[in-house]
């Protein structure tokens, strides 16, 4: 099976500060809370296309 590679967007100044892989059957797109180092502070990040 592929995985294709997905960057995570934050969601407060929409910098692209992660990089993460899924597999190609998923749905819904992820969201996680981490740490945006433009930010300064845990922020949602969303998969981007």
């Amino acid at each position: 099976m592929t995985q294709k590679k997905a960057a995570l967007e934050c969601t407060k100044c929409g910098a692209r500060n992660y990089t993460i892989t899924v597999k190609p059957d998923r749905e819904s797109r992820l969201e996680l809370s981490k740490f945006c180092k433009h930010c300064g502070e845990y922020t949602l990040h969303r998969q981007t296309k």
